[in-house]
């Protein structure tokens, strides 16, 4: 419907319900309407309307919609099945392929997800969402010229979304006029070891990790923050490294206060153990500190490496991942959420089928441009999570309760848990006594949930009085439903490795590193 397609969600609700008055079993009705609730952030009442709609009027729009509505709540396989099923039964359906693209981005089958929304593309070219997703497999020039034609054209748009494509768009050409490429290695050393350097809350209490990192000469030590994405120093270190304004940005995470006033600027060289970096994005906070911090440094930086925090052995060790059949060398780089580089190799469009449900499309021996997941013989054993961003999701289950998804957050303290999840499996009371605060400020509510038995990996663990609050903002901005966090309390006592290229964590816990 034109009305949804602008934004105006309110105007376009009034409409379908209107539609659903005269025609009751229209499934396009109750697929726009359930969209429109998703749109408002209105995640109950998009489901209980498409499961009127499968009641009334079940159909190909009211199954793709659904697909959309599980993916929301979290449901990432049940969202899979149906549209993938859709597609199946032989229809053209542009909003199931951008569908299962978006789990295939998730669990980075990158090559078959492109396909599949040059697929959508093909299909709608005019959907918002498809236009979005698509426009994010493109080079920084030719995203520069959509997005001034996208802007030139929407004086009707939200102004604060409107107002972040501008920032962004500023951004793109201010590093294609500074010719910046990505960031890259420079020196040749591919592999690392580094000290954790214990950050304290007082003399006996540790409350993070952090590393040493210098910026363009200037050292510093910022938290190394797996909930957290690349480079985010306070003002007064980044004066001090020389690094300057190139666009106004804003930041956020944990906290009621909203987005934070930051800015993107560019490190010369970036040195952290024995690997030194040139050209890489760093976000500067607007203020005398970062959630009580130095600074962030998101664990993402180092996708292209297999990244090992031993937090038991107080080390950070960097190396090489598997190789793919086939594949030469890569140039290796700093990681951040935006890869807007000319110089990035776009891959030619490959064919992907769906695959029935628990299957993986096969990865290819072409190395350039996106690929599909590869899981090497040695790392079978290893979690298959979820990523969305900088983020990874690990499927959880708490008690009996269906598995949900966790944030693996190494700058949360605590593990934490939202209400909605902690009420399946036990009470959850208000507590004055906690507090909880993030980039965002702080949280108003806090809870306390009563015991609650975690299971994740092959690991399991009891907690008692577990920290509760709301994580409704996350969920919104991720787009899938995160259930609580994995923090540092816990995570400190593992020998954790990750794979951010492939979408894997294995988690290790020794006791006898504890005297146990």
């Amino acid at each position: 419907m034109a009305l949804a397609g602008k934004g105006d969600c309110d105007a376009a609700i009034k409409k379908y319900q209107e539609v659903i008055q005269e025609k009751p079993k229209s499934p396009d009705a109750y697929a726009g309407l359930a969209r429109c609730y998703l749109k408002k952030k209105d995640v109950t009442q998009a489901f209980e309307t498409i499961t009127k709609g499968l009641q009334v009027a079940d159909g190909m729009p009211v199954r793709v919609a659904l697909g959309e509505v599980y993916f929301r709540q979290g449901k990432i396989p049940e969202a899979e099945k149906e549209w993938v099923d859709v597609i199946n039964s032989g229809r053209q359906a542009a909003r199931a392929y951008l569908g299962v693209a978006r789990v295939w981005w998730a669990i980075q089958n990158n090559k078959s997800a492109k396909a599949l929304i040059d697929k959508a593309h093909e299909l709608d070219p005019n959907d918002p969402d498809i236009q979005e997703a698509w426009i994010g497999t493109l080079r920084r020039s030719e995203r520069i010229k959509y997005y001034e034609a996208h802007i030139a054209e929407s004086d009707n748009a939200d102004a604060e979304e409107r107002g972040n494509l501008q920032r962004y768009l500023t951004y793109l050409k201010e590093r294609a006029k500074r010719h910046d490429g990505p960031c890259r290695l420079v020196s040749k050393v591919k592999n690392t070891e580094t000290p954790l350097v214990r950050l304290l809350s007082d003399p006996t209490h540790l409350r993070g990790y952090g590393l040493s990192v210098e910026l363009n000469g200037t050292r510093t030590t910022i938290m190394l923050d797996t909930g957290a994405s690349g480079i985010l120093v306070k003002r007064h270190t980044a004066e001090k490294a020389g690094i300057t304004k190139i666009t106004e940005t804003k930041v956020g995470g944990v906290g009621d206060r909203g987005l934070k006033n930051a800015y993107v600027g560019t490190a010369n060289t970036i040195r952290i153990g024995e690997l030194e970096f040139q050209d890489c994005p760093v976000e500067v906070m607007e203020g005398r500190s970062v959630a009580d911090e130095d600074g962030l440094i998101g664990a993402d930086v180092f996708e292209d490496f297999l990244v090992e925090i031993d937090f038991p052995g107080e080390k950070l060790k960097l190396s090489e991942l598997p190789k793919r059949s086939g594949q030469g060398d890569q140039q290796l780089a700093l990681k951040n959420d935006e890869d807007d580089s000319d110089d990035q190799e776009i891959a030619d469009k490959a064919e992907a089928t769906p695959q029935a449900e628990g299957k993986e499309p096969v990865s290819t021996a072409n190395s350039s441009g996106p690929q599909d997941r590869y899981i090497a013989p040695q790392m079978q054993s290893f979690t298959r999570v979820f990523r969305f961003g900088h983020d990874l999701l690990i499927p959880t289950k708490i008690g009996d309760a269906p598995s949900k998804l966790f944030l693996l957050d190494t700058g949360a303290l605590t593990n934490s848990i939202s209400p909605a999840a902690a009420r399946e499996v036990t009470k959850v009371h208000g507590d004055s006594d906690m507090s909880v605060k993030g980039i965002s400020g702080s949280v108003k509510n806090v809870y306390s949930a009563n015991r609650a038995v975690l299971q994740f990996g092959r690991l399991r663990q009891e907690n008692q009085d577990m920290l509760s609050f709301d994580t409704t903002s996350l969920s919104d901005s991720s787009g899938t439903e995160i259930s609580g966090f994995l923090g540092f309390v816990m995570l400190r006592f593992l020998d954790i490795k990750i794979d951010y290229r492939d979408a894997l964590v294995d988690f290790s816990y020794d006791a006898k590193r504890f005297g146990r």
